[in-house]
């Protein structure tokens, strides 16, 4: 295969906007569109609107009425919605229009699923009308991973839907703190005092970094201004896991005053009085095993950081939401160095020889598993999330209970407004990707580095145009095209994201990602707090009907962000511009192991029907809310499932009797498949 050397997908998305195909005569599109629930749909459901609710824009919305995002559309596009959306989850809207598609015009849907549709001959192939979109067309030339995400047969080059981003080429989750709590602990001069505390649980988590030697790193300088290489010193100062587990039983104060020892000799005196910094800081340079002492630090001095007998450590979002439990398998693979835990698609990712792998099948990734198991047992994670009790983020941090998370950054710090005394000093932001061993192919050993595979690429649903709804109606075809071009101009994606112009404040804009973005109005940022206590998203679906696909700028959510949270994101951006952090990329790179995987892959119907027939393992690796994972299981429960008593025989287990070997087969085949088909595209 030539050689395609990597790009950064951010680059030259739209040069100017290109004006879009407009009917003549109003034509009347029907919509079973929208955003997982009725509140998220184009028109305004009963709950939302009530009686009748006043928006920003001075205008008065009821029941059933367009929200202002596609009055906009409709008037720019002479085009009529017609409600048909039935407020489903993405694959259960599909579900409920599939035997009757001629109701339908425009239809949610997974990728996989419009794309196995399109296959049949039952959403068209918007492939062939490229040179009828466009603004689509030069998104597709510039982010060269979202056409092959998109590509649903490489004989034909068929694109059966229009892709969503819910931001692109951006970190997504990231690790978020108590910050207060770690200087508390961590800063200052002499020995950490404490009138109360506890003894720590017996260990069970054992090390993971090295016990001897160094480890050298780059770090962002603590202003950011370079990079610069420090060492992890254990020959110094030993390995503070090792350290903690060999010292027996023993107390919060004694286990604090040891891990600030261990940073003070670890890393030579760099973090001065400041030792936070190793978690918190710019210069962050932590890993597992200093979380894991951390964490141990935190439960074990409740009565110091929030006056009572309980912390919980590590929790999720929503404890007895699978669909928000899922994060503590992915931030296991961001802090043991695995991939495939965070895909853009199941749980493959590209191995350094340009072939695929699935984590499920991989030893590597149990074992991961299993040291967040052993964190669990002793403590580490919240006890809500190992009995799937109701308790919620907004709680712990509203009550002083919880310390740290795996998430979004705009939707959690928005509890430092919300939830949390700031005035007291308390704060929650997002830190510093962790420190882990990857085996990117540079060294045959691994090499020390932070890699975040949580990066912004093609989401997992998207629009397709209905065959049997359009029967053949031109116009309506070249409506729906239309409508898909249009959100790919800088003005559509401007709607998307923001809304119509009342909500923007005319003539006024900031740089962000090195390109000029409106300024939402004043009135606009005291109705997102009003209406939706902060959370930009739900905002923005629920009242002005943007981000409910297409491509979501960061623009608007960045200027919704709590100033604890734009600081902490800023820390994250230094370092992803310094290279500190690496990622996927949205590119077919020299260095396949950093391609990020697409979305969806062309299997044939054929395959697609033979892969629904893997219910065991379709069915046990769930991320749904209602859902059954594994990964999720394992670290709640141990190695308790059939088959599945340590990671050699979980991953075999999965391989053999889930009949994971046959799924990546198919898979690996779809791949070499798109390759081949992106090379001819690039001769």
């Amino acid at each position: 295969m030539k050689k395609i050397l990597c790009l950064v997908a951010a680059i030259a998305l739209l040069m100017s906007v290109v004006s879009v195909s407009v009917a003549e005569e109003p034509v009347v599109l029907r919509m079973a569109t929208g955003y997982n629930s009725a509140k998220t749909g184009l028109f305004f459901d009963a709950e939302t609107a009530g009686e009748g609710i006043t928006l920003a824009d001075g205008k008065t919305y009821h029941t059933g009425d367009l929200k202002p995002t596609w009055v906009a559309v409709q008037e720019k596009l002479n085009v009529i919605f017609e409600d048909k959306y039935q407020g489903n989850s993405t694959s259960k809207e599909f579900d409920y229009w599939k035997e009757q598609l001629d109701q339908v015009d425009m239809i949610s849907g997974t990728a996989a699923t419009l794309s196995e549709y399109g296959e049949i001959g039952s959403i068209v192939n918007i492939g062939e009308y490229l040179d009828q979109m466009p603004n689509f067309k030069a998104y597709l030339e510039a982010n060269p991973i979202v056409l092959l995400s998109i590509t649903g047969n490489t004989d034909t080059g068929a694109i059966y839907f229009s892709p969503y981003f819910d931001g692109v080429n951006d970190i997504e989750r990231m690790p978020l703190m108590r910050t207060d709590w770690v200087e508390k602990l961590l800063n200052g001069e002499g020995a950490f005092a404490a009138d109360a505390s506890k003894t720590l649980a017996a260990a069970v988590y054992t090390p993971y970094m090295p016990t001897e030697g160094k480890v050298e790193i780059e770090v962002a300088k603590a202003d950011g201004s370079a990079v610069e290489t420090i060492a992890k010193d254990y020959d110094a100062a030993g390995n503070i896991v090792a350290a903690m587990n060999a010292a027996g039983e023993i107390d919060g104060v004694t286990a604090v005053n040891m891990l600030r020892d261990y940073i003070d000799k670890a890393y030579n005196g760099y973090y001065g009085t400041n030792r936070a910094d190793l978690f918190i800081g710019q210069n962050a340079a932590w890993d597992a095993d200093e979380l894991v002492a951390l964490l141990r630090c935190v439960v074990a001095n409740p009565q110091t950081l929030n006056g009572t007998d309980t912390v919980q450590g590590l929790f999720s979002r929503e404890d007895n939401n699978n669909q928000r439990r899922v994060d503590m398998f992915r931030f296991a693979g961001t802090l043991f160095g695995v991939r495939g835990l965070e895909s853009r698609q199941d749980y493959l990712y590209v191995d350094t020889d340009n072939t695929l792998k699935d984590a499920r099948s991989e030893v590597a990734t149990y074992e991961a598993l299993a040291r967040m198991r052993a964190m669990a047992e002793e403590g580490l994670i919240s006890t809500a999330f190992l009995n799937e009790e109701e308790v919620k983020t907004e709680n712990y941090l509203e009550n002083d209970l919880g310390f740290m998370h795996y998430d979004y950054n705009q939707t959690q710090t928005v509890y430092n407004k919300t939830k949390l005394d700031n005035a007291a000093g308390e704060k929650y932001m997002a830190v510093m990707v962790p420190v882990a061993r990857w085996f990117d192919g540079s060294d045959e050993n691994g090499v020390y580095m932070r890699f975040t595979e949580s990066w912004r690429s093609v989401k997992t649903d998207g629009w397709g145009i209905s065959v049997a709804g359009i029967n053949g109606d031109e116009a309506k075809l070249n409506a729906c095209l239309s409508l898909i071009d249009y959100a790919y101009s800088d003005e559509g994606m401007i709607l998307m994201s923001y809304g119509p112009d009342a909500f923007i404040k005319e003539g006024e804009t900031f740089m962000f990602n090195g390109k000029e973005m409106p300024v939402i109005a004043d009135a606009t940022y005291a109705e997102l707090w009003e209406k939706a206590k902060g959370n930009y998203t739900n905002y923005a679906r629920m009242y002005l009907g943007s981000t409910l696909s297409f491509a979501k700028s960061q623009a608007f959510e960045y200027q919704c962000t709590h100033e604890v949270g734009k600081e902490g994101a800023g820390h994250l951006s230094t370092a992803i511009g310094l290279g500190v952090i690496k990622h996927p990329e949205l590119a077919v790179c020299e260095n396949s192991w950093y391609t990020s995987v697409p979305t969806v892959l062309p299997t044939t119907k054929e395959e697609n029907t033979q892969l629904k027939d893997y219910t065991q393992l379709n069915s046990s690796f769930d991320g749904g809310k209602g859902g059954n994972n594994e990964f999720v299981n394992i670290i709640a429960k141990g190695f308790i499932a059939e088959g599945m008593g340590d990671p050699e025989s979980a991953a075999a287990y999965v391989a053999d009797t889930m009949m994971d070997a046959q799924y990546l087969d198919i898979k690996e085949g779809a791949w070499e498949a798109l390759l081949d088909y992106f090379t001819e595209l690039n001769k």
